[in-house]
């Protein structure tokens, strides 16, 4: 056994090398396959989709809020993976009464590099950690460094979510060049009105695939209120941290492109 201090400052007891493990974070399960931990891996909730043809051996326990416990229960597991954004605190206090639960957190792309790197250590997998770290500093490296204009990015509908401050896709944004003006509103997520979307004088509006589904049919709904602003359509899974950090950096180069 070891104490390992997660990424809110928890102390946490903990298998030298966990045998049954569940993610409770789609982006954290999908690394740990990236670094050769299928077999150490139990269970996953059902927005955990990565990677396909894969994912579906794992028992599904709940989703990220919502969990059960029961099945958790039952796969014994002997360690628990957390985020502090996508699982809720009341979770994690439940999970932490049957297995050690760690709680990682992701606000930037530094981050995104941190939390591979801590999953290496967790299940024994240093080297591919650190393979996969630098395959991502080399793709962000990579992307070209210019001043792209003010930008948004949406993630939800009824009311209107953008993405704000200390996020991981605000710093990518920003690493691509984009200011976001939305991030100086209260709140990571911030709901804003149609005004506030006007003020902000966007040169282009990012609608994401995910968690809220924007398709073609909504670019219009943006522009009758945005006529100057460009609206540009995302595949949100691509600003995902973790793995998926590594293909992304040549969808972003394809992105901007566009713009």
């Amino acid at each position: 056994m070891r104490t390992i201090t997660d990424h809110i400052g928890r102390q946490v007891l903990c298998s030298s090398e966990p045998k049954r493990i569940i993610s409770i974070c789609p982006a954290i399960t999908e690394t740990l396959f990236a670094l050769g931990a299928e077999e150490q891996l139990v269970g996953r909730t059902k927005y955990c989709i990565f990677p396909k043809g894969q994912i579906e051996k794992l028992t599904a326990v709940g989703g990220t809020k919502q969990v059960d416990v029961d099945v958790i229960k039952q796969l014994q597991p002997d360690l628990i993976l957390a985020e502090k954004e996508e699982n809720t605190e009341e979770i994690v206090k439940q999970l932490e009464q049957i297995a050690p639960v760690f709680v990682a957190e992701v606000q930037s792309i530094e981050d995104g590099y941190r939390l591979i790197d801590t999953l290496g250590m967790l299940i024994n997998r240093h080297d591919k950690a650190t393979e996969l770290v630098g395959a991502s500093r080399a793709g962000f490296a990579s992307l070209a460094q210019q001043n792209r204009g003010r930008a948004a990015y949406v993630i939800w509908r009824k009311p209107y979510m953008v993405v704000g401050a200390t996020t991981y896709i605000n710093d990518v944004l920003a690493r691509l060049g984009f200011d976001n003006p939305l991030a100086r509103a209260e709140g990571r997520y911030p709901s804003v009105s149609k005004e506030q979307f006007q003020e902000a004088q966007l040169d282009v509006l990012f609608l994401a695939s995910e968690p809220f589904p924007y398709s073609e049919k909504y670019i219009a709904e943006f522009q009758a209120f945005l006529p100057n602003t460009k609206i540009v359509l995302v595949d949100g899974e691509m600003f995902w941290y973790g793995a998926k950090m590594v293909e992304a950096t040549a969808y972003f180069t394809e992105l901007v492109k566009q713009l």
